[in-house]
């Protein structure tokens, strides 16, 4: 999900039904039939019929919360401190079809403000002088903070033949995209966003547009221009609208592909992104010397880009229901060696969706990755070990980081409409990429409602 430079002030009257509805939710939940019903995909139910009457008109709020723990069973960098991290994050906005509240035809608005909070497990289980490579918690990061994630506005003519995004918004909304059925943040998310600087998931945002056109009912291409500002990561920033602190400019192109193979729905992406921001040298000295042998600063290099690959494709039903059965997501990308600390990433992971007759919405989930360090960083501590001459235990040792593996095993039970809650067990092959690291086995809890 990511940017742009636009200012866009939503029309007086959505503005003023976005207040209305902040305003009546809390009178009406304490009179609504059907708050907490378990068929209700509300916690707080209809409000009295006002949600209801909202979608008619093409109002969707939305009010969601994400809680997730880790504890660490077995292994680790701290692997006798046995400690369990708590991290939350809290999302109020609202999806806007203009078309219906408007007349407007192929246009959407959307608005949205997130807060996180929290702890991550990471400080026990991985090598704190290494570069960070991965979360048990993929909704811990970027600050405990309140954030605008979402300001944009789109439209589509030629019956959305093409389609122009404008206004604040993340690269992970709409390239690379993956549904987040994990707790670990290796299945989770838009992969580049999670290594590379320049590319800002969700829940930062970026001045943004992305222009998109479609061939067919099964293939578009699309293009996207996100402004790099490294200061909006900054937890003062979380409302900053000026684009001050701009470095360069993101530029992600993708094609994606929907085919149906046997009326199975599936999803294939191929995408490339060029970054004109300048990152920092791996290894190298402005004179292309290792910087940790001579003491000078790392260079600074430009022109930074990247690729990746996404496949998504249910591969069976269950007792002729399309919405049960196993799914199967495969993904890869491959980052620029001189400047991102993860230089490559694969991963696999399967969705079995209503793995029992009684519990249809239920799902049990597996996948498994690979996280790479690059050759850079690696011969980078190499070269500041011999220079120093230091061992792994001594304190000023630099981690050598090789690749670090990931599995996760999960069931999200359905406990209501509004109520997932998905127990979970990782296992973390070389934490961080260090193998001097025990193995970790991590024991994780995520719940997930709809208020």
């Amino acid at each position: 999900m990511q940017l742009k430079r636009l200012r866009y002030a939503p029309p007086p009257a959505t503005a003023m039904l976005l207040m209305a509805c902040a305003s009546t939710a809390w009178v009406s939940t304490a009179t609504a039939a059907d708050a907490f019903s378990p068929d209700s995909p509300w916690m707080t139910g209809d409000w009295g019929g006002l949600r209801t009457d909202l979608l008619s008109k093409g109002v969707d709020i939305k009010i969601g919360y994400i809680g997730e723990s880790a504890s660490n069973l077995k292994g680790g960098y701290q692997q006798h401190d046995r400690v369990t991290r708590y991290s939350d994050q809290f999302n109020l906005g609202a999806d806007i079809d203009l078309q219906k509240l408007l007349g407007w035809d192929d246009a959407n608005f959307s608005v949205s403000l997130t807060n996180r909070n929290g702890d991550e497990l990471g400080e026990k289980i991985n090598d704190p002088r290494a570069k960070g490579m991965g979360s048990t918690q993929e909704i811990n990061g970027r600050g405990s903070v309140t954030r605008i994630s979402e300001l944009w506005i789109s439209k589509g003519w030629l019956n959305d033949r093409f389609n122009l995004k404008a206004g604040r918004f993340a690269v992970s909304d709409d390239f690379a995209t993956e549904d987040c059925v994990f707790q670990n943040l290796a299945f989770c998310g838009s992969q580049p966003g999670n290594y590379v600087d320049s590319i800002y998931n969700g829940p930062i945002s970026q001045w943004a547009a992305r222009l998109r056109y479609r061939l067919n009912n099964e293939i578009y291409a699309q293009i996207g221009a996100f402004n790099i500002d490294p200061s909006t990561l900054e937890n003062d920033n979380g409302f900053k609208l000026n684009t001050a602190g701009t470095t360069g400019t993101l530029v992600p192109v993708e094609l994606v592909w929907t085919p149906q193979p046997f009326q199975l729905p599936g999803e294939y992406r191929v995408g490339y992104y060029h970054s004109t921001a300048n990152g920092t040298d791996l290894y190298k000295d402005e004179n292309n010397q290792p910087a940790a042998v001579t003491g000078n600063d790392y260079r600074s290099d430009s022109g930074r880009h990247g690729f990746w690959v996404v496949g998504k494709q249910q591969l069976t039903t269950r007792e002729g229901d399309a919405h049960r059965g196993l799914s199967v997501v495969a993904s890869a990308n491959f980052n620029d060696r001189n400047t991102t600390a993860v230089d490559s990433y694969q991963k696999i992971s399967f969705l079995y969706q209503g793995p029992f007759a009684a519990r249809p919405a239920d799902a049990m989930g597996f996948g498994v990755a690979r996280v790479h360090a690059s050759a850079q960083l690696l011969r980078n501590a190499q070269a500041a070990n011999q220079q120093s001459a230091l061992s792994y235990d001594d304190a000023d040792y630099v981690p050598e980081q090789h690749t670090m593996y990931v599995a996760e095993l999960n069931y999200r039970l359905k406990a209501t409409r509004w109520l997932d809650l998905m127990p979970n067990l990782q296992y973390v092959k070389n934490p961080g990429g260090v193998r001097e690291v025990p193995n970790a086995l991590v024991l994780g809890f995520q719940v997930q409602t709809q208020f």
